[in-house]
């Protein structure tokens, strides 16, 4: 399975949405041109096998043999399930906060040091949650292999923080792929698409322009 195979999916159930005039408003007031909920694929048994089995292809072609899947909360929970399901192995997953009651645990499951980690993520977009829950794997203890994600937006931001703290990051497709899979759908035009791709490049500028936050 490739990066179109997987946009495909995406775009099949209709988790990818383009939108310029007016863009997306994320929770952080920040504006942007896309929204991508791949919680929609919990409802599609077919893709949501597809993605499970492209999370296994991809973690034996990187050379990471876990022992242990972890997944970021909350959504990072089911995909983290099914390939754990998938391979046979244990599942944690991560909150993004402790508890405040009982253990106050971050890390939610049976984790012993030095077992071999990798987080599953759903999306990376600034990618602070991600960087933040693979962090506190490792202050656990895990050795932790790496961060794997169905899609990455591919911002400057996002690139540095998981550099910043040498964990490598892997993903089943891109936001490139997933605006050239939309373009040659006929889904926006080219100058839409244009439009879109100078977001990628400086999203606060982008997102000033249009009214949102920086």
């Amino acid at each position: 399975m490739n990066h179109q195979h997987i946009a495909r999916c995406l775009i099949d159930i209709g988790a990818v949405s383009f939108k310029v005039d007016p863009p997306f408003t994320w929770t952080s007031g920040r504006c942007a041109p896309i929204y991508c909920d791949n919680r929609l694929l919990m409802s599609h048994p077919k893709q949501r096998h597809h993605v499970a089995a492209a999370f296994k292809t991809l973690l034996s072609t990187q050379q990471w043999h876990p022992d242990v899947i972890a997944g970021t909360a909350t959504a990072g929970i089911p995909h983290a399930a099914w390939l754990a399901q998938l391979m046979d192995l244990p599942m944690v997953y991560v909150r993004g906060s402790a508890r405040h009651h009982g253990k106050q645990k971050r890390i939610e499951g049976a984790l012993a040091p030095g077992q071999q980690v990798v987080l599953i993520e759903d999306l990376i977009s600034t990618g602070g949650s991600a960087v933040d829950a693979a962090c506190h794997l490792r202050d656990a203890g895990a050795d932790l292999l790496g961060v794997a994600a169905i899609v990455t937006y591919g911002l400057k931001d996002a690139s540095a923080g998981f550099a910043g703290v040498g964990i490598p990051l892997v993903t089943l497709t891109t936001f490139d792929t997933l605006l050239a899979e939309s373009r040659q759908r006929g889904a926006i035009s080219s100058a839409q698409a244009a439009t879109i791709a100078q977001w990628q490049k400086d999203p606060a500028a982008w997102s000033l322009e249009r009214g949102g936050t920086g």
